[in-house]
């Protein structure tokens, strides 16, 4: 094996695997911010509303994440493109790179999977606990910060934990519409030096470690979740 390139290529891969991370964080900080609205949506006593999230969840879970992808790139660029005003304002620096593009469709996915995933925890948390709140006079915004969603989210951080590390092998068709991720500095090396299998093995080994800071991150939180229930 030939890794004479890493010297010349090395800050590029670099760039890509925090482009990446980058990619996780935001899309994973939006997506569940979004899942817990779709969740909670998805127990609404409105219909309306239930079935307007049942609807979301259906549609996202039911479509390949490619094709969200460029939906959200090639429809919504090309539509925002078109708008001559924008072009003048502060949002084209944004509306014009396919990274943001990118971590809408991330969100937008993971609210759609781990929504449900929400939803099934939050109608885990016993009925009492929730009642044993407003008891205690706690207003219903109290109960669901307080109580309900910190019990929901802390019986399922292991499948949370998987949802972001899936959401992290989802950045890899970052480089379909043009964003310089880890993969897709590796294939500007695979191109330039046409060396395949050394730059794939850079990218493995990259993918592994996130993955890894992913669960012991995900450990950490876990382990303060059980000290804050035995505390109190």
């Amino acid at each position: 094996m030939d890794f004479s390139w890493l010297q010349k290529y090395g800050p590029l891969l670099l760039e890509g695997a925090w482009r990446t991370a980058l990619l996780v964080i935001l899309a994973g900080i939006i997506g569940n911010i979004l899942a817990i609205l779709v969740g909670f949506g998805r127990i609404s006593r409105n219909p309306l509303l239930a079935s307007a999230t049942l609807a979301f969840t259906s549609v996202i879970r039911g479509t390949p994440l490619l094709v969200q992808i460029f939906l959200m790139y090639y429809g919504l660029g090309s539509v925002f493109a078109g708008w001559d005003w924008i072009h003048g304002t502060f949002l084209w620096a944004y509306l014009r790179e396919g990274f943001w593009y990118m971590v809408a469709a991330l969100a937008i996915s993971t609210a759609g999977y781990t929504g449900e995933v929400v939803r099934v925890a939050l109608l885990s948390v016993p009925r009492g606990e929730i009642e044993a709140g407003r008891a205690f006079g706690l207003s219903g915004f109290q109960v669901i910060r307080l109580i309900w969603l910190p019990r929901a989210l802390a019986g399922v951080l292991p499948t949370l934990a998987g949802e972001t590390v899936l959401l992290l092998k989802s950045t890899a068709l970052a480089s379909t519409i043009t964003v310089m991720d880890l993969l897709g500095a590796a294939n500007v090396v695979r191109s330039q030096t046409f060396r395949t299998y050394e730059p794939l093995l850079f990218v493995a080994a990259g993918y592994f470690l996130l993955t890894m800071l992913i669960e012991r991150g995900f450990r950490v939180i876990e382990r303060r979740f059980a000290k804050a229930y035995r505390r109190a």
